[in-house]
């Protein structure tokens, strides 16, 4: 008899677990990365697919479907959440944005039954990425259905804070827990992904001592973030200057 899924950790990109999620990733029993292949870039696909099959992470479930091509072209001056996620100023882009999300959450229902607990990104994806909104939203889509806790984290960018404001006026959580980084994973994951040339971040990224997860069970009675201390992506960094606290709090 197969013994229950308790906790998956869903991502939309490789590399997105090692900067957001890795305190979770040595406890969880799946591991579901979303997207594979980035938009008209074959190259970095290949390095892309390289790396994940050299991941040293149990459970993995890569469902490669294709990125978008539009995960950065948002209108952040006048941003408007969808239900699959986000507006995307690119109308060719936001057509394949769309049509992810219903492939999304059909592959999603597959990966996540009999799940407990899954703990995927933010509702205003980090530093605002789009496609990590889009996974945001497609666990939310079947939450009901499949029953499970979702937890998400607190950082967030210049470009995604206005949002984050906004939602976090909004009741969206219940429970928060406070969690180490696992620092040598990370820093492993990291390195794999640099080698293969698969790394999409900043080199001067530096983890932080401890970062919040926050728990919206189906059903209960939720909390708004107002208040809250969030960790600002552009404070994470050792260079370059200008530097700024890596703390940002809800205000009111």
């Amino acid at each position: 008899m197969t013994s229950p899924v308790r906790t998956a950790v869903v991502i939309a990109h490789p590399d997105d677990e090692a900067l957001w999620l890795s305190s979770t990733l040595g406890s969880a029993d799946r591991i579901v990365f979303c997207f594979g292949d980035l938009f008209r870039r074959p190259r970095d696909s290949a390095a892309r697919r390289r790396a994940v099959a050299q991941l040293p992470l149990p459970g993995l479930i890569d469902l490669r479907l294709p990125e978008c091509g539009g995960g950065l072209a948002v209108d952040w001056s006048r941003p408007r959440l969808t239900e699959a996620g986000i507006a995307i100023i690119d109308d060719a882009a936001g057509r394949r944005y769309e049509a992810n999300f219903e492939a999304l959450v059909s592959a999603l229902r597959t990966a996540l039954s009999g799940c407990r607990e899954v703990i995927t990104h933010n509702p205003w994806g980090e530093y605002g990425h789009a496609e990590h909104i889009q996974v945001h939203r497609a666990v939310t889509a079947l939450q009901m259905e499949l029953g499970y806790t979702i937890w998400f984290s607190n950082y967030v960018g210049s470009a995604s804070w206005p949002l984050a404001q906004d939602i976090a006026r909004r009741p969206c959580w219940t429970e928060r827990r406070a969690v180490a980084p696992d620092l040598a994973l990370a820093h492993e994951l990291r390195d794999l992904y640099r080698r293969s040339g698969a790394w999409t971040w900043t080199h001067w990224h530096r983890w932080p001592a401890e970062e919040s997860l926050y728990a919206m069970p189906p059903g209960a009675p939720r909390h708004t973030l107002i208040g809250e201390w969030l960790l600002d992506v552009r404070g994470l960094r050792w260079w370059p200057p200008p530097w700024r606290p890596a703390r940002r709090q809800i205000g009111p």
